[in-house]
């Protein structure tokens, strides 16, 4: 009885080494959602409650602050922030949507818990301490380390660590702003970089999952109060064209001006931060509202009750402050001031709009597809703007005109001034260099375990005839030789059966026989066929023997796969 257990849970990581197991991924799907619900609950409660007591208006009431303790705040957040982000070394302060895209793409996926607990802890501070920047970056790293963690305790191949950790992205994102639909759309099209079947079916699980855990906590309605929109005239169609690519402009220039600061910025972690504070707490003084996620301010402008000369303030200073801070490393989120900055700009064209006619649309509709827009455009991520907008409003009236706005913006940005992902663009600044190929991407979808060849039988290059005899009556596909430290070569076992028909030698060198040998080198059972791939090609052999972990430094072969295995796979 003590071994099924056991026998279940081999047969499960067995079964997750090919994509085609939806019953098992949608486990893991499930599983993902819940964890992340949870670490996004804790991280929300561990923001928020502190300014509920502090704020008389609610956590995200900055403007009720005294002038001089909106100065203050962030200053204090980042003197909190210096000696713990000083005592960590540089790797333990990588955090952020750019970490778990360069943890997928040189680590398939599997992240530390030591960045994790630093983000949770580093990002708590700062958002509670005011810094201008959202919690979706922070949620996100959360969402995806606790789910490649599930994996990691689990010890499943590498290609199912990669959706857990795309699950934890899109749990994030749909439990950040409940938007299930854009939190897996966002994590197909940002983090994952692909659309497939199989892929989709956890991934929605998990956006399901956390969004129902975090509605239990703080209620189902979205994250901004978004009133009844609709397009109400044609005559809005001139103002919105033009507002997507002025939206798009401005999306070129926050990504050039946070690029900008981080290529120039200065080395040390201390000063950087108390620059980023001191930035913060000095552009509070003029405009308090760009503290914060500036949720509250984002309602705000949906309803019209911020004049043009606000609105124009405080657009220019979230662009300066956000993104400054954000290069000089202040552990907040990118995608919370896109969404505001849209919104300022949906709010600055409604404005406009108004003093054109009186049959044109609410300020909201303007308010709403500026911040589809911008988020659109700074992410390049069309798709998952769009079906955020959609579920903010849960109107399916506004898609026509989202798409036009959302278009031209990615257009203006992508075309006109060559921006890419802010994620990967960040990745090149800093030496992380990203790229995704069709290749590579269709053989991270499988392990090693899903072709390699199990029939095999591992022996000593010289063998006596009788032993030779008995390894060809067990018929195995291959034959694993060792040398003089360890596995050396393969060859095939219908070569030595022809030669001990054709030979009368008692002592047998399977080095020395006619036939095909492969020379052969180790790797995981948890790795992915690229990774096999990749050390095919680094290493110049032409085959791979599969290792089980089983102790340190010991071979444990379970399995055989060559170069043509790896490519009938991707031809199929």
């Amino acid at each position: 009885m003590k071994l099924l257990p056991r026998i279940s849970i081999k047969t499960f990581r067995r079964s997750l080494a090919s994509f085609d197991s939806i019953p098992q991924f949608a486990l893991l799907g499930i599983a993902s959602g819940f964890v992340t619900g949870l670490v996004i609950i804790a991280f929300r409660l561990a923001i928020e409650w502190p300014l509920g007591q502090m704020l008389e208006g609610g956590p995200e009431s900055f403007e009720s602050l005294h002038p001089l303790l909106a100065f203050a705040l962030p200053i204090a957040g980042a003197l909190i922030l210096i000696p713990i982000t000083s005592a960590l070394a540089p790797a333990d302060r990588r955090i952020g949507v750019v970490h778990v895209l360069e943890r997928l793409a040189r680590h398939q996926g599997h992240m530390p818990l030591s960045n994790a607990l630093v983000q949770f802890i580093t990002g708590v501070i700062a958002l509670a301490s005011g810094q201008s920047g959202g919690r979706e970056g922070p949620a996100i790293h959360l969402g995806a380390a606790g789910s490649s963690l599930i994996g990691h305790y689990m010890k499943l191949p590498n290609n199912s660590i990669r959706v857990l950790v795309g699950c934890g992205a899109a749990a994030a994102i749909s439990a950040s702003f409940n938007t299930p639909i854009a939190g897996v759309i966002f994590s197909m099209e940002v983090i994952i970089m692909e659309y497939t079947i199989a892929g989709f079916i956890p991934v929605i699980l998990a956006s399901v999952v956390a969004a129902v855990m975090t509605q239990l906590v703080f209620g189902s309605a979205t994250a901004f109060d978004v009133p009844s929109v609709s397009m109400a005239s044609l005559l809005d169609l001139p103002i919105l064209v033009v507002e997507g690519a002025f939206i798009g402009v401005i999306a070129a220039v926050f990504v050039k001006m946070l690029l900008t600061t981080t290529r120039y910025a200065t080395e040390k972690i201390w000063m950087r931060l108390l620059i980023a504070g001191a930035l913060t707490g000095s552009t509070a003084l003029v405009a308090p509202q760009i503290l914060g996620i500036g949720y509250d301010t984002v309602n705000m402008a949906m309803v019209g009750d911020l004049g043009l000369t606000l609105l124009l303030l405080v657009f220019v200073l979230k662009i300066i402050v956000s993104s400054t801070i954000l290069a000089l490393g202040m552990p907040v989120g990118i995608i919370g001031p896109t969404v505001f900055i849209g919104a300022m700009a949906g709010g600055i064209f409604a404005v406009a709009a108004g003093n054109l006619g009186t049959n044109l649309s609410d300020d909201a509709l303007y308010v709403t597809l500026g911040m589809g827009a911008m988020m659109g455009a700074v992410l390049q991520a069309p798709l998952a703007a769009l079906m955020a907008v959609l579920e903010l409003t849960n109107n399916p009236n506004i898609i026509l005109p989202a798409m036009l706005v959302i278009i031209i913006a990615n257009i203006t940005a992508s075309q006109l001034y060559s921006v890419r992902s802010v994620f990967m663009m960040q990745m090149e600044a800093l030496g992380l260099e990203f790229r995704q190929n069709p290749l590579s991407m269709a053989l991270n979808c499988a392990s090693m375990a899903s072709i390699m060849i199990r029939n095999f039988e591992r022996v000593s290059r010289n063998l006596t005839r009788e032993d030779a005899r008995e390894v060809s009556r067990k018929k195995p596909v291959w034959i694993l030789v060792d040398g003089d430290k360890g596995p050396s070569f393969i060859l095939r076992a219908e070569d030595l059966e022809n030669y001990l028909a054709d030979s009368e030698e008692e002592v047998i060198d399977l080095a020395a026989i006619p036939a095909t040998r492969k020379d052969v080198t180790a790797i995981l059972l948890q790795a992915t066929l690229s990774e096999a791939l990749d050390t095919l090609n680094s290493s110049g052999v032409q085959a791979l023997y599969v290792n089980r972990i089983t102790a340190p430094m010991m071979d444990s072969p379970v399995g055989i796969v060559t170069r043509e295995d790896i490519e009938t796979y991707y031809q199929s």
